[in-house]
């Protein structure tokens, strides 16, 4: 079955939505000057709350600082931007998370790329942010079905379960996709995501 990630997560009630949809995992946004930026107490707290695992986000961080937010935040994966990214991620699997690496997507991916023990989070690329803003990965630059890695990128609820038909990607991710409003999450978009993305397989 498809894993699923809601990111962005800001609130309470965010997580409790998306604990209760089935989802995978949540994405917890330590990026400052961002619309889903966390401070690293609210980050540790919501994850603390919730039954399902944590990903942190964070740019520039250095290998040791990331491993610690780790810590700090009691976060189960990583999905780290920026300098010293792959060593970064190199560290905290090595610390026993699990890392999606990021990549921003602009031609034909080669999954090969990504250390084995990783996973390649493709994003559609925008010259506007590192993610969450809304753009889709063009449908001939990736990978071939079935492969792992998880699509993020201009997801939602209604188009979700097309894409994973047509990708058959190990994963999906949403945020802006998601929300109501600039950073304010829809509970009801959320349970249709986490629904329409695990359908899918089920109804084959």
């Amino acid at each position: 079955m498809t894993w699923v990630k809601v990111c962005g997560m800001r609130t309470v009630a965010d997580v409790e939505a998306a604990a209760e949809a089935g989802a995978d995992a949540l994405g917890l946004n330590l990026i400052p000057g961002t619309p889903r930026y966390l401070e690293v107490e609210d980050a540790a707290r919501l994850a603390s709350l919730s039954r399902v695992p944590s990903v942190i986000l964070t740019l520039d961080a250095r290998p040791h600082e990331l491993v610690e937010l780790l810590e700090r935040v009691g976060a189960a994966g990583v999905q780290p931007y920026g300098d010293h990214a792959p060593d970064a991620a190199r560290a905290s699997a090595a610390a026993g998370a699990f890392v999606l690496r990021p990549h921003r997507v602009r031609g034909p991916v080669d999954l090969g790329t990504i250390p084995t023990g990783q996973t390649g989070l493709l994003d559609g690329y925008s010259a506007e942010g590192l993610g969450g803003t809304g753009r889709q990965v063009a449908p001939e630059w990736l990978p071939p079905p079935g492969s792992r890695y998880v699509l993020a990128g201009g997801l939602n609820p209604s188009n979700v379960a097309d894409a994973v038909s047509r990708h058959r990607p190990w994963g999906v991710d949403a945020s802006s996709g998601l929300e109501s409003a600039h950073g304010v999450k829809d509970p009801a978009r959320i349970r249709s995501f986490v629904r329409n993305a695990k359908r899918v397989e089920e109804d084959r």
